[in-house]
């Protein structure tokens, strides 16, 4: 610190190299580092004695910044938080379920406020709902060579080293069916920093025709995606709720006319159910309405027959679709089922069909917290630092390996003891499949062979299930749910 003198507001002098502004309402000053020479940081620099005595209030917009009271009107012309003009491909709820849907009650009750014979019916429900359901899934555990110096790197830390893992995994699986070739579009849901579409591109190398659309609702930093600029690969940022998003009014997609196919990694609860229907039903159906051209019959129009031949000869070799279709396939690792939205859910007709409802499914979304909440009493105080941590830098994280899980009153800690641990973990994952199995449900209805398996170890994420589809006409191995 520098040395002890008392400003006129009873405080030492800012600390050397630190910034001279006072904060009033912090009664200390800005803690921010300056440049050398300079009195202030960016945030107060150029401001006379008068302006620093002016008062900061909260952007209304966005509270995490500040801006001078008398400036406001000024501010909120320019602000990045205000509200822009809507895309063409922004449609309000296009992708939510109906609004006249039987809505879950706003006074639930939590479930550890549950009598024990309430809970015990809600429980036996699940069980009668969950009979003749594979519980043991198929282990799909796979990798791609395109991560092998990146997952041999010894400066990997535990956390970077798990989530190559999974992403190495789920390019394998992408692979196996068949998926990973040319002329095409990946649409990833809930891209985040993009990692996922960084290592498809690499893997396809300089295959032609290949497009990404990464789809995020809010900012991310450090994004991978800018490393790809200069190739062949198209990358395209849409900063929307999945909610909202209309994929046919994607320029790209409208001129191109590529297969899609939709991937994500640790795609969030009610998210994985938006993106599905954003796939499947607002835009694989409405391409089907139009009865839009196949490839090949479009490809004819302008080539000769030698030439068609000789594509012909190279797609089967390059994993060319020979068919064109809206949605070549779906490739998402499921995540956070106690996030799910009974609004949104796309299988509520399945849920119906077992004489479930709205409040069931409440209840054994919440529950499904209990199959990655179970671990954190033997595993707390081995991970509690780690977790802080991870807490602090940032509670929405792209990345949700421990299922998102926090103690609440629904975690088992909170709840009557009637039920052990294993209990209660193997009652979590009966509600997670149950949940999924309402998806695959949905998806065969719509043309599609969707399958679950398990994609890693558990020990390296504890949502370890992975949800892949493919059209009904595809041929390609492991298409059946």
């Amino acid at each position: 610190m520098a040395a002890a003198a008392l400003t006129p507001h009873g405080t030492v002098f800012p600390e050397e190299g630190r910034c001279g502004y006072f904060v009033e309402k912090k009664k200390r000053f800005c803690r921010m580092v300056v440049a050398a020479g300079k009195r202030f940081c960016g945030e107060h620099a150029g401001a006379s004695e008068e302006e620093n005595a002016r008062k900061r209030i909260l952007c209304p917009l966005d509270p995490k910044h500040t801006v001078y009271e008398d400036r406001l009107a000024k501010h909120l012309k320019k602000c990045n938080s205000r509200e822009k003009p809507k895309p063409d491909f922004f449609i309000q709820d296009i992708n939510a379920g109906l609004k006249d849907e039987t809505e879950i009650p706003d006074q639930l009750v939590p479930i550890s406020s549950l009598s024990e014979e309430q809970l015990e019916n809600l429980i036996k429900k699940l069980r009668k709902a969950s009979e003749g359901l594979n519980c043991t899934l198929k282990d799909q555990i796979m990798s791609h060579p395109a991560l092998h110096d990146a997952l041999n790197d010894p400066k990997n830390g535990d956390s970077a080293a798990k989530h190559l893992k999974q992403q190495a995994s789920i390019l394998g699986n992408i692979e196996n069916l068949k998926l990973l070739g040319p002329r095409r579009c990946f649409v990833e849901f809930g891209a985040g920093k993009g990692k996922l579409s960084h290592w498809v591109d690499i893997a396809l190398k300089d295959a032609e025709k290949v497009h990404f659309i990464l789809v995020e609702k809010v900012t991310t930093r450090f994004k991978v995606d800018g490393k790809h600029r200069k190739k062949n690969s198209v990358f395209e940022r849409l900063q929307i709720d999945i909610q909202h998003l209309c994929l046919n009014k994607i320029p790209l997609l409208s001129k191109e006319k590529l297969p899609v196919v939709g991937i994500g990694k640790h795609l969030c609860g009610v998210a994985t159910d938006l993106a599905l229907r954003c796939l499947v039903e607002t835009y694989a159906a409405s391409c089907e309405e139009r009865n839009e051209e196949p490839l090949a019959k479009r490809i004819k129009n302008d080539k000769t027959e030698k030439e068609i031949n000789t594509l012909a000869k190279e797609g089967n070799e390059k994993n060319i679709p020979e068919k064109w279709t809206p949605v070549a396939g779906i490739v998402i690792a499921l995540c956070c089922h106690h996030r799910c939205d009974w609004r949104h859910y796309v299988g509520k007709e399945y849920f119906r069909a077992l004489g479930l409802g709205a409040v069931d499914f409440h209840y054994f979304q919440r529950m499904s917290s209990w199959a990655t909440c179970g671990m954190r009493k033997t595993t707390l105080e081995a991970s509690n630092s780690s977790t802080k941590r991870r807490d602090k830098q940032n509670d929405g994280s792209e990345e949700h390996d421990d299922g998102g899980c926090r103690i609440t009153d629904d975690s088992p800690e909170s709840l009557p003891g009637f039920l052990t641990v294993e209990e209660k973990k193997k009652i979590g994952h009966l509600c997670k499949l149950l949940i999924d199995q309402g998806r695959i449900k949905y998806l065969q209805q719509k043309g599609f062979s969707p399958t679950l398996q398990y994609y890693t170890d558990p020990l390296v994420s504890l949502e370890n299930v992975l949800l892949t589809a493919l059209p009904n006409h595809s041929s390609s191995p492991e298409t059946s749910a």
